[in-house]
């Protein structure tokens, strides 16, 4: 009888365990990460940002459009003389995110409402819309959080889910994000890029980086690229990979993707120029719990391989990608 018995607790059990492990699978795999393969997408859309012309004039629509101003003229509400709250550096969320978030290879917002919440490395924790907006007020913007329930916060989201409101999940938009740059054979240039620098981008940001305000003295017409005003050391614009394609196809200002005016290798080369310039610290001690899923050109060690932190900032990056 008691054979019996254990027969029968020992079938319930795999029964049970049967149903339970898709289930477990599901909701553990099922975690969208910021380090899965793009190309894994279902479907890739074009993608056209919808026009402000069609938001409606209710409630809903006012909020939009506050949001969108928000994105634009950050620094008007936070910035060092803003009429808010005075907790950021001056910079907007437009400075990098152009046209208000809508540009092809411009840092749209595309699919921002689509795949969050989402799971990040960086954090190794799963992020809420809210919680990756404050990340870039503290970064890229070198200020303080926004708390999730005020009126900015909301409307920006309501801004960002409007944006990408025609993108389904599991689908990537062609030019999300920044391009990925084919790798240099060699390391990035700093001389090089210094060379570029000077020629072409100082008319914008200035000879020693430090941009230009705006008539009302409260925003960047031009953004600092380095020096207390600019971005800090934690920023995603830190990473060369994601600074390089992003100066490929917006810089200098009034260029596209369609139309680029750098080479790969100038974009590079600057791009190690800008990033070697002082500015603000960041403490990054929480930042990648796991050492294996840094980005091959995240700049700050330790590393689960044995390149040194100038190669992995500056390049040559291939035999990195080859040793992981």
């Amino acid at each position: 009888m008691q054979t019996r018995k254990n027969i029968f607790i020992t079938l319930v059990t795999a029964l049970f365990l049967v149903v339970l492990l898709p289930i477990t699978n599901y909701f553990c795999h099922s975690k969208k990460s910021d380090t899965k393969n793009p190309d894994a997408a279902i479907a890739l859309q074009e993608w056209k940002a919808p026009d402000t012309s069609q938001i409606g004039h209710t409630a809903q629509g006012d909020l939009i459009r506050y949001g969108r101003t928000l994105i634009i003229h950050t620094a008007d509400f936070f910035g060092p003389r803003g009429s808010i709250a005075s907790i950021s550096n001056g910079m907007s969320c437009g400075n990098c995110h152009i046209d208000a978030g809508t540009r092809i290879w411009g840092n749209n917002f595309s699919m921002v409402a689509s795949i969050y919440p989402l799971y990040r490395n960086r954090s190794g924790k799963i992020e809420t819309v809210e919680m990756r907006i404050n990340d870039c007020f503290e970064r890229s913007l070198n200020g303080k959080k926004l708390a999730d329930t005020v009126k900015e916060m909301r409307a920006m989201i309501a801004y960002i889910k409007w944006v990408g409101m025609d993108v389904r999940k599991e689908v990537k938009t062609e030019g999300a994000g920044v391009e990925k740059l084919p790798f240099l054979s060699r390391a990035a240039d700093t001389a090089k890029g210094k060379i570029v620098y000077l020629a072409i981008c100082q008319k914008c940001h200035g000879k020693n980086g430090e941009g230009k305000l705006a008539d009302n003295g409260k925003e960047y017409l031009y953004p600092p690229l380095w020096g207390k005003n600019s971005y800090n050391v934690g920023a995603g614009m830190y990473q060369l990979s994601k600074f390089a394609g992003y100066i490929k196809n917006n810089m200098p200002f009034g260029v596209t993707f369609t139309n680029p005016q750098l080479t790969v290798e100038q974009a590079w080369d600057v791009a190690a120029f800008v990033n070697s310039q002082p500015r603000p610290p960041k403490n990054l001690s929480m930042d990648w719990p796991d050492i294996a899923a840094k980005p091959l050109d995240y700049p700050f060690g330790p590393y689960s391989d044995s390149f040194s932190e100038k190669q992995h900032k500056y390049g040559p990056f291939a035999p990195i990608r080859q040793s992981h």
